[in-house]
């Protein structure tokens, strides 16, 4: 399976597939959709109102990923289950970082 992010020139372009009332906040692992894209699978507790889900959604990849939250901006899907966000910050670290959580 291949990585559910992308590079960029300042970062990463991660998709991620939200479930909103899902329990705690975590990142569960990656899962494929139909087509075989895959996705970073991630709940949080937090409802799909308002754009309650989404903030929690920026805290824990923010937490994870050791940035601050002002480095991670939606590039597509804020109102979609599968979300495409963009992180600022070194390319490598970040990868590792999600390459040790998401192994």
């Amino acid at each position: 399976m291949s990585n559910p992010w992308q590079t960029t020139d300042d970062g990463l372009l991660l998709t991620v597939r939200l479930t909103p009332k899902g329990g705690r906040d975590r990142l569960e692992g990656v899962v494929e959709d139909a087509d075989g894209r895959p996705a970073i699978k991630a709940r949080v507790s937090a409802p799909p109102v308002d754009g309650a889900a989404n903030v929690a959604l920026i805290k824990l990849l923010a937490k994870t990923l050791g940035v601050s939250k002002s480095k991670i901006r939606f590039a597509s899907g804020e109102t979609a289950r599968i979300k495409r966000l963009h992180v600022i910050g070194d390319t490598a670290e970040l990868a590792n970082t999600l390459h040790g959580i998401l192994d």
